[in-house]
């Protein structure tokens, strides 16, 4: 994943220098205001560390719409970026992208979402020798909604990883969370998580 995490055959699925695909303003524009992104406080409580939350920075950043996610940032829209991250290999990221018309950022939406129901194949897909698992853990009922999602991979030498992905929409603007740590989905804060979702997608307006 694109945190500090050992992610191995997820990280090999990461589409890097999608931030291309954010339109820069010219002299004679102002820059557009970010939307609201999440605070450290909003992610899923950590048991042993506390989460701390980097500067919202202009463009999708260095893995783009994340780990999952091979549907690059569109041109002509507008993306940020904020990480967060705890003091052990747990990291979280949340990235928003405002597109120029409600119709563009349902296209972004239904892409992703195939994306990110599709991971665990191409995981397979890209190393043999690994193995991961896919779940759909349905929609929230917010603003225009929401979709989470979770991988966990297994490499042949026996690392274990798991991500939780949601994407949702308010109007044009798209917003992803990507969160990630050893271990298995079935240890994964999944309900703690949808309630990030759910205030990711609050905070954008």
């Amino acid at each position: 994943m694109f945190m500090r995490t050992r992610v191995g055959a997820l990280a090999a699925l990461a589409v890097t220098g999608l931030a291309l695909g954010a339109t820069l303003a010219t002299p004679a524009e102002a820059a557009p205001k970010a939307p609201g992104f999440l605070a450290a406080a909003d992610l899923p409580p950590h048991p042993s560390s506390p989460w701390t939350a980097g500067k919202v920075t202009r463009g999708a950043g260095e893995l783009g719409l994340g780990v999952c996610a091979k549907t690059a940032v569109p041109a002509h829209s507008a993306a940020w970026n904020r990480d967060f991250r705890t003091e052990l290999e747990t990291g979280a990221r949340q990235v928003t992208v405002v597109l120029p018309d409600t119709a563009s950022a349902k296209t972004l939406v239904s892409r992703l979402n195939r994306d990110f129901k599709t991971c665990a194949t191409r995981i397979e897909q890209a190393d043999p020798g690994t193995k991961a698992d896919g779940k759909d853990y349905g929609t929230l009922s917010v603003e225009e909604g929401a979709h989470v999602y979770g991988v966990q991979s297994e490499t042949s030498f026996g690392a274990l990883d798991v991500n939780l992905m949601s994407v949702g929409r308010d109007g044009r603007t798209v917003t992803v969370v990507d969160w990630g740590q050893m271990g298995r989905l079935a240890d994964a804060p999944v309900k703690a998580f949808k309630k990030t979702t759910v205030t990711a997608v609050d905070k954008l307006h």
